[in-house]
């Protein structure tokens, strides 16, 4: 009779032991493979530059996208994702008046594959990319329609202004009230915008500006990117938007000046993009309109900065302009897209001349923001503000007040100190007009 081999004592507990080693570094990864990942918000953004539907993730996701025609459809199919509730409510994002999409639905496709379809308006060039966690977000898929027939900003500029042309007064005359004047509707048949010319006053032979001056107003941040909010929960983005909206229709208003928006409602447009669009309608000024933010809620006023080719003037301007420089980051910018780069031949040819035009712009601005508030620093800071970097623009960015503030957060969302801010910024525009009058356009300055 053969006896058979048990294990001994030694060698059971050796053998249980390792058991439970390969049981614990096991189910870790079982764990983690049992989880798929989830959509957990989704955002819409409708413009007529260009749509936005950001789905928000917990995790890498696998997706393809292809689009049909007849009606023109943009399909995407994630991998790995379960239906939800979030997933569910896409249909009820998509407004009526959305330029781009007609609707937007998602479903369960086949096992472990959800498929969103977009009906669209019209045809478009799409752009499916994800995005890695920035800001309070986290990872996003971004679905960016845009239409293969976009509006033409310089054609709606030209249809938007038909006034007639009249000079500046001299300076000695030059007397603005604080009420927002009413629009011209003069006709003239010497309005020439592609061919304009400096004269010099009869009476004092100083230049007088008396062709149209066009001045690009950018709405800081926007979509995606909030900006810096307040302790009552004011949105920079809405702020910035709001003066922008009065500031233009004070611009519009003068016989002499018409003004166009970066953006008109509230989505993204990258940094390098604001500044071909003033470009494209070969503007004579760039504003970018902020809210300040500091970590201690007492900082509070004014402030104007313009590009530095050196460095930055102050520690606090070398913070500022890294923080709006990190707009592209959190608004989401498809890195594998050129159209980004097309405006950047050029820049540096005359760059010092447009800086130095830029701070005496700035000067005025400041001299008159300080009439209605405090001045957070009584000279006009610089630093490498990437919205800043039109070569041949004379740009400012203009911070309206500290949003971190209280006091100056709650006077941000008063209708009247908007209308003070917007008068004070037309102010300092006019100043700089009578002093250094615009020259012809530049045809360098066209982008196609």
């Amino acid at each position: 009779m053969s006896k058979r081999a048990y294990p001994s004592h030694g060698r059971r507990q050796l053998l249980r032991y390792a058991g439970a080693s390969l049981i614990l570094s096991v189910t870790p990864l079982a764990g983690a493979a049992a989880k798929l990942p989830a959509i957990v918000a989704v955002r819409v953004w409708p413009a007529a530059d260009y749509t936005r539907v950001t789905l928000e993730h917990d995790a890498p996701l696998k997706f393809t996208h292809f689009t049909v025609e007849n009606p023109d459809r943009l399909v995407v199919d994630i991998e790995g994702v379960e239906f939800n509730s979030v997933l569910d409510s896409l249909a009820r994002k998509v407004a009526a008046d959305d330029p781009n999409i007609k609707l937007l639905r998602a479903g369960r496709f086949k096992p472990g594959v959800v498929r969103l379809v977009m009906e669209l308006k019209t045809k478009v060039n799409p752009q499916v990319f994800t995005l890695e966690p920035a800001g309070e977000y986290g990872r996003r898929l971004v679905l960016d329609v845009y239409p293969v027939n976009p509006p033409d900003p310089l054609m709606a500029l030209l249809e938007g202004r038909k006034d007639a042309v009249e000079p500046l007064p001299n300076e000695q005359d030059f007397r603005i009230a604080e009420k927002q004047p009413e629009q011209s509707a003069r006709e003239s048949g010497k309005a020439q915008v592609e061919a304009p010319e400096v004269h010099t006053s009869k009476k004092s032979g100083k230049p007088v500006v008396d062709r149209l001056v066009t001045i690009t107003l950018d709405p800081g941040h926007g979509g995606e990117d909030p900006g810096a909010i307040g302790k009552a929960g004011t949105y920079e983005k809405n702020v910035t938007l709001e003066v922008a909206r009065r500031l233009k229709a004070r611009i519009d208003a003068e016989p002499n000046m018409r003004a166009v928006l970066t953006r008109d409602s509230d989505f993204f447009v990258p940094l390098q993009m604001r500044v071909q669009k003033a470009r494209r309608v070969q503007s004579d000024l760039f504003l970018s309109i902020h809210a300040d933010a500091w970590i201690k809620p007492d900082a509070r006023g004014s402030s104007v900065f313009v590009l530095s080719e050196k460095g930055a003037s102050s520690t606090q301007a070398r913070l500022l302009a890294q923080k709006e420089n990190q707009a592209d980051l959190i608004g989401g910018v498809n890195i594998g897209s050129k159209d980004l780069f097309l405006a950047r031949t050029l820049l540096d040819l005359s760059q010092t001349a447009t800086i130095n035009d830029s701070l005496k712009l700035g000067k005025y601005l400041l001299g008159e923001l300080g009439s209605i508030n405090t001045l957070h620093k009584a000279q006009v800071e610089q630093a490498g503000f990437a919205v800043l970097k039109a070569p041949d623009i004379p740009s400012a960015l203009i911070e309206t007040a500290f949003i971190s503030n209280p006091e100056e957060e709650a006077r941000l969302n008063d209708d009247a100190y908007q209308e003070k801010l917007a008068a004070a910024i037309v102010r300092g525009i006019r100043q700089y007009f009578i002093k250094h009058p615009p020259g012809p356009k530049a045809r360098l300055a066209v982008l196609g």
